[in-house]
């Protein structure tokens, strides 16, 4: 997706936060950020790795120097392997305005070498938020892949996918109604971006989304219907 057609669809659906996760890599994360400034758009540094395990999980930053902190060892804990394009596609690193900058070689949709519990330390010290993703898939998910829930980590929110309500996901994962929940938004394409979750922010920055979920307890979140 262009970066400054990401902010024109967001904007357009009235959306005030977003966040770019690529799959084990940040590099149009900045680009986006700077298409959406000047705008009411805060765009959240992220990534989205995947663990020894399978595990997808969501990592959450305020700022590009923790988000890169975490890149340079998720770079380190990458297999050496080339990308497949023929089979997989080109990864393309695009500026602001959408151009072209480079391919993105290294093959990105696998499994990194450290573990969940390895990642959930990492983001903790670099003071982000880490969310497992889509916990109801079967492919990637926590519940899905491990059966059950680490309790030797402390995971403060819980994310599911676009194909399950609140209450579905509390009544088919029991360990999940311990959890706040928010919903992924997972758009690959422009006409998939929808705000699906509405969080009562007086900041907009982690620590108060946050303390936002966490102060909710149980209570499942708001979660609008589709627009």
């Amino acid at each position: 997706m262009i970066p400054p057609l990401i902010v024109q669809k967001a904007l357009e659906k009235g959306i005030q936060i977003i966040a770019i996760t690529d799959h084990n890599a940040s590099g149009n994360v900045e680009s986006v950020i700077q298409a959406a400034e000047g705008t009411d758009l805060l765009v959240l540094p992220g990534v989205e790795v995947q663990t020894l395990e399978d595990v997808h999980t969501i990592c959450l930053f305020d700022t590009l120097e923790q988000l890169y902190a975490l890149q340079n060892i998720i770079d380190k804990n990458l297999p050496d392997l080339p990308n497949q394009e023929d089979h997989l596609g080109a990864q393309i690193l695009v500026d602001k305005d959408g151009d072209f900058i480079a391919f993105e070689e290294r093959l990105l949709l696998t499994s990194t070498h450290f573990s969940l519990s390895d990642l959930f330390q990492h983001v903790q010290d670099l003071e982000g938020l880490f969310i497992p993703a889509h916990i109801d898939r079967e492919a990637f998910g926590l519940i899905r892949t491990l059966g059950f829930i680490p309790t030797d980590i402390n995971i403060e929110t819980l994310e599911i996918s676009r194909n399950i309500s609140a209450d579905e996901a509390r009544e088919r994962y029991p360990q999940s109604r311990d959890y706040p929940l928010i919903q992924s938004g997972d758009a690959h394409r422009l006409d998939e971006i929808q705000g699906l979750n509405l969080l009562p922010l007086k900041y907009r920055n982690i620590a108060e989304i946050r303390k936002t979920l966490i102060s909710k307890e149980n209570e499942l979140l708001e979660i609008p219907k589709s627009r």
